[in-house]
Parts: C-alpha cells; structure tokens; sequence
C-alpha cells in the first residue's frame, strides 16, 4: 500500500481515475458498477490509504430527488408532450424533474449532460439525439447516473429502453395502404439523426417483400430538426423529377408529412382518397398537428401514456436501496395503433 494518504472521496476519484459520482455508487453498492469499474476500484483501495464516510455517502445519496429529462428538440409537439407527461409522473412520485432540451445540437446536449450531472440526480430518462450524440459522453453519463432511455435507443447505454415497436407499426400502416390502393414508396431523411429511421426502413422493405411489392425508398436531403421544411423542399424536387413509382407515399414521420403535403398543394396535387385525388399521403408518430393538416394525416399513434408510465416505472424500480442495479437492459416496445384519415 502507498504511503499517500487519500482524504476525501474527490482524491480517491482522482487517482482512480473515474469520476466522483461512480466511486460514490460503488461504496455504497459495489454491485451497482459495472464488474472492469469494480475492479479498478478495488485495485485504487490496495494501493492507497483511503476510508469512505460511509455516513457522507448515505446522506448524499438521500439528499437528491431530482430526476432529469433529456429530449432533443422540445419545440417538437411530440417531445413536448411525452417530456410532459414523464414530469407529471415523475412529480406523482415524490420526485423533483427537470427537463432539458438539445435543440439538435450535439454540442448543447453534452453541455446538457454535464449540468445535469453536477446536480448530483438520482436517475435521468434520456431521448438522445441519436446519430450526432457524443457517444463517448452519453456513455460515461450512463456509468454513472442510473439512466433509462425512450423514444431514441441506443445499444448497451442505460438499464433500460422504452419506444415504439417500429416492426410492428410500420407494418401495419404498409398493410394498409397496399391493401386500400397501391403500395407505398418510402420518403424519409436521408440525414435524420433518430436511430428509430433505421429500424423503420427495415420494417418498410420486411413488409413490401412479405407481401410481394417491390421496395421504393426516396431520400430527403437536408440536415437538422427542420422535418416540414426538409419534407417541402425534398418533396417539391422529387414530385417535379417523378420520382415516386406509385401515387402513394408514406412519410418516416408526420412532420416530414406535413411538408410532403404543403409540396403536394404548390405542385397542384390534390391529396387524398376520393375521385380527383392524385396522391395518397400517410405518416406516422400521430404527431399532434397531423389532424389538423389539409387533409388530415393517416398515421400511426403512439401510446405517450404508457411510454412514459412505462419509463418512469423502469428508473425509480432502481432507486430501491434493498436492491442491485441491474446488470441486463430490459427493453419495452408498445405496439402502434394504425390511424386512418382522409390523406390515405
């Protein structure tokens, strides 16, 4: 052992070379940090003169009800209303949210990260922005906050995922439209961050060949958060170049709809399923305006409710003193339920 006497748990960190919160976690469950983290710890103690005050420890953890919520863009109706509704849940339990927004920004969300962390919370429910997220720092927040993911998942970070079964809701709303008139071609982002564009791309092609059709897929150019202007802008180019192989078309999200649409009308289309319509329109997310879209948009809803009671279950199910933090990540996925309105 090294003659070096080590004070505080901030030394210890220190020299350990991991952050605070973690040896923290560690010393009041050892089982809560991951079995490499374990080690390393354990290897610091025999080399250093070094006593945790367990009292500290315990008090410190008691001393934080804070949980917090990150979302990416939370001008997005959608992000606003599930990131509502988590609060209002986390509020019911005894706990104290608060919400943090990335704007798209992959910079803003580490920043986010790190406020949050110093804030000492007991657990974060986290919607990353997916593709441009510092996978490094989303990782190392993880290690260290118990942490559940929804809506944008990404392999191996938190206890826990919870979203949209994408196999199951893309699936229904390509049945549909094969079975009601011809089959879709796919418009989506070519640049969208949300690792859920991959997942529906694969449901769309499984779907298209389970039933026969050939896949289209027509790429979106454009980078950001921007989707209706992404949709108007995109959608003008490849309706002037014909580049859809049927009148319908089915949209990777509602927002990315909502500009298909504004170009559907300055090309002089009408959008819809009676005599004189010469494109069918659907989406999905059943984002909040899509009703209210001329005309109203044929999508898939999302079950907010039970996302969010379902996220909220999984993280404060961690916070039992009495028990481990789990070593295996639970997946939840809600089925869609299939929309039909005048668009498709």
């Amino acid at each position: 052992m090294s003659d070096t006497k080590i004070k505080t748990m901030e030394e210890f960190a220190s020299v350990s070379g991991l952050s605070r919160p973690t040896v923290s976690k560690y010393f009041f469950d050892a089982s809560s940090v991951r079995k490499s983290t374990r080690a390393k710890i354990e290897e610091a103690l025999e080399r250093y003169d070094y006593t945790p005050n367990m009292y500290a420890v315990n008090q410190n953890r008691r001393l934080t009800r804070t949980v917090g919520i990150l979302v990416p863009f939370l001008a997005d109706p959608f992000f606003a209303e599930i990131a509502r509704t988590i609060e209002r849940l986390c509020h019911n339990a005894g706990f104290r949210p608060i919400v943090f927004s990335s704007h798209g920004e992959p910079e803003l969300e580490v920043d986010n990260l790190k406020s949050l962390l110093a804030m000492k919370p007991a657990g974060a429910l986290l919607a990353p922005l997916g593709r441009l997220s510092d996978q490094e720092a989303l990782s190392s927040f993880c290690d260290d906050v118990p942490s559940v993911l929804f809506d944008s998942n990404i392999e191996n970070l938190g206890e826990g995922f919870v979203g949209l079964d994408n196999d199951q809701s893309i699936g229904a709303i390509v049945r549909y439209l094969c079975e009601s008139g011809e089959p879709p071609c796919f418009f989506e982002g070519r640049s969208a961050p949300n690792p859920n564009v991959r997942s529906k791309l694969r449901a769309y092609k499984k779907t298209m060949q389970d039933l026969g059709h050939e896949a289209h897929i027509v790429y979106a150019d454009g980078e950001g958060w921007d989707f209706e202007a992404i949709g108007y802008q995109a959608g003008i180019k490849a309706l002037r170049e014909r580049a859809f192989s049927s009148n319908t078309v089915l949209c990777g999200n509602d927002r990315l709809a909502v500009g298909f649409l504004a170009a559907a009308y300055e090309e002089g289309l009408r959008v819809g399923r009676g005599d004189g319509c010469a494109l069918r329109v659907a989406g999905h997310d059943d984002h909040p305006f899509s009703r209210f879209t001329c005309p109203p948009l044929t999508t898939v809803s999302q079950d907010f409710d039970a996302i969010a009671a379902r996220s909220v279950e999984l993280l404060t199910g961690l916070f039992d003193d009495h028990s481990e933090r789990p070593t295996d990540r639970k997946t939840t996925l809600f089925h869609g339920r299939l929309v039909i309105r005048a668009s498709a």
